[in-house]
């Protein structure tokens, strides 16, 4: 067995601590579930308690609770899943296969063969053909994450592109109801923008893949193509939706009196932290990364959209 001390503690620490909050998950998970879920639960239960007593062993490590931030975050993910029901459930249980594959591929690459590099394999192995497996069986049969997530980068982008415009407009303008009527009119024609380029892409997919199965039908060979879950208009209207429910953030503190930008700046700031806290959390990205890269992004956005407004007032003679 390898020695603890050629390791991180930072590191052993989290391998471990990560388990236990998986297998705390799991556990908790099966008290507030209904009974189809439960066999997926036990099998999940039953490999995480051999991960966790694995890395206890490997760093000598004995850790059998969890730290304040990782029962914080035990708390909120059940209390989601309370509210939400099965939809939030299969999400979180995808969410974390997620997570640890990415986590672990990250850390063999840096340890490949070494012992914890071999080690890794092994857990690797039981993610790839066991957990994982189990999880996107479950999943495939209840949910679409890809809609979900759909959803997500609707409302990011119109959080974004409609606070940029909001700020431009009062550094033009100056005069909350133009700032209110070009903002909407923005809103409206970004919605309908992103929903139609959903509707194209999609329907363009459907139809290469429909050529696809055709010619191979037509050729006498086996099609291993599956239809398209997905529908065209269907998945337009989701993308339209969302992009205009993030536009209503920073146009909803004009609507109700707002004078200039520094409220609808503030109401997307803590949006885009909500958004990004969850669309990380759904896609296995690092959470901190994410929130900080959306808020240097609307952080540029709103300053270089301010800015051309206040040029275009100052040296084009825009005025209301």
């Amino acid at each position: 067995m390898a020695p603890v001390l050629q390791y991180d503690p930072k590191l052993a620490r989290m391998l471990v601590l990560d388990e236990l909050f998986d297998l705390s998950l799991y556990k908790a998970l099966r008290d507030v579930t209904q009974p189809d879920v439960h066999h997926t639960l036990d099998e999940l239960i039953k490999v995480e308690t051999s991960h966790l007593a694995f890395w206890q062993k490997f760093f000598d490590l004995k850790l059998d609770q969890l730290n304040l931030g990782r029962r914080v975050k035990l708390s909120i993910m059940m209390l989601v899943c309370r509210l939400f029901g099965s939809t939030a459930v299969h999400l979180v249980l995808e969410a974390i296969e997620v997570h640890g594959v990415r986590k672990y591929l990250a850390i063999w690459r840096e340890y490949q063969g070494k012992p914890l590099g071999e080690a890794l394999r092994g857990i690797l192995m039981d993610e790839f053909k066991h957990e994982d497996v189990l999880v996107t069986e479950l999943t495939n049969r209840k949910i679409n994450p890809e809609r979900i997530r759909n959803i997500f980068l609707g409302l990011n982008d119109g959080l974004v592109e409609i606070l940029g415009a909001v700020s431009g407009f009062f550094g033009a303008f100056g005069s909350a109801t133009m700032v209110l009527i070009a903002a909407t009119t923005t809103a409206v024609a970004g919605a309908l923008s992103m929903g139609a380029g959903a509707f194209l892409a999609l329907n363009s997919e459907k139809e290469v893949k429909s050529t696809e199965v055709a010619k191979k039908i037509f050729l006498g060979e086996e099609s291993e193509s599956s239809p398209m879950e997905e529908q065209p208009l269907a998945s337009a209207l989701v993308v339209g939706s969302a992009y205009m429910m993030g536009a209503i953030v920073p146009v909803l503190p004009v609507l109700i009196g707002a004078k200039d930008a520094m409220f609808s700046v503030l109401t997307a700031g803590l949006m885009v932290i909500v958004v990004s806290t969850v669309l990380s959390f759904l896609s296995g990205m690092d959470i901190r990364r994410r929130i900080a890269l959306n808020l240097i992004i609307i952080t540029v956005a709103v300053s270089v959209s301010y800015g051309i407004g206040v040029v275009a007032k100052n040296f084009w003679g825009i005025a209301v």
